[in-house]
C-alpha cells in the first residue's frame, strides 16, 4: 500500500508544476501575442478608468454630505445670548475635539468644530487655533464648510482667511 505521505508529495509535486506550467505559458502569451498584450493593457486603461470614475463620485458625493452638514445646521440654528453662546462653544469644541480622535468620525469632528466657529466672536482668530491644533483630515473638510457658508464673515480677527486654509481638493 502507498503511504500517505508518498501521496501527499506527488500531489503537492503535481500541483506546483502545473502552476509553474500556467506561469510560464501566461508569461509566453503576454510577450510573444500582440492581441493578448493589447487585451491586457486594454483592461489595465479600463480598470484606471473606472478606479478614477468611481473616485470622483465620492467625491462628489462627500461634498454633496458636506453641504448638507452644513445647511442642516444652519436650520438648526445657532445661540444668541452671549452665555448660550459660550455654552454653544465649549460643548462643540470638546465633542469636536473627542470626534476628532476617530478617523471614521471626520466629517462630525469637522461640523462640530464648524458650529464652535459660527458662535465664535472673531472666526478668523479661531482658525488660526484651528490650524495649529486639529487635525488635517478634519481641517480639510472645515475649509470645505466655510467655503460652502457665504454667510461666515472671516474678516473679523487678525486670523488668515479662508484661502489660508488647506484645500481638501474636492472641487
Amino acid at each position: 500500500m502507498v503511504q500517505t505521505s508518498t501521496v501527499v508529495s506527488i500531489s503537492a509535486a503535481t500541483a506546483a508544476t502545473g502552476l509553474l506550467a500556467y506561469v510560464l505559458y501566461f508569461d509566453h502569451q503576454r510577450r510573444a501575442d500582440p492581441n493578448f498584450r493589447r487585451n491586457l493593457r486594454r483592461e489595465e486603461r479600463r480598470q484606471a478608468r473606472a478606479e478614477k470614475e468611481e473616485v470622483v463620485a465620492m467625491t462628489k458625493q462627500k461634498k454633496q454630505d458636506i453641504q448638507h452638514v452644513v445647511q442642516q445646521a444652519a436650520e438648526e440654528g445657532f445661540p444668541t445670548g452671549v452665555n448660550e453662546k459660550e455654552q454653544f462653544f465649549m460643548d462643540h469644541v470638546q465633542k469636536g475635539e473627542l470626534l476628532a480622535a476617530d478617523p471614521s468620525q471626520t466629517v462630525e469632528a469637522a461640523l462640530a468644530f464648524y458650529k464652535a466657529l459660527k458662535v465664535y466672536p472673531t472666526p478668523g482668530d479661531l482658525i488660526a487655533i484651528y490650524d495649529k491644533t486639529v487635525d488635517k483630515r478634519v481641517l480639510d473638510i472645515l475649509a470645505e464648510m466655510i467655503a460652502y457658508d457665504k454667510n461666515l464673515d472671516l474678516g473679523s480677527g487678525g486670523g488668515p482667511n479662508i484661502s489660508d486654509l488647506p484645500s481638501a481638493g474636492l472641487d
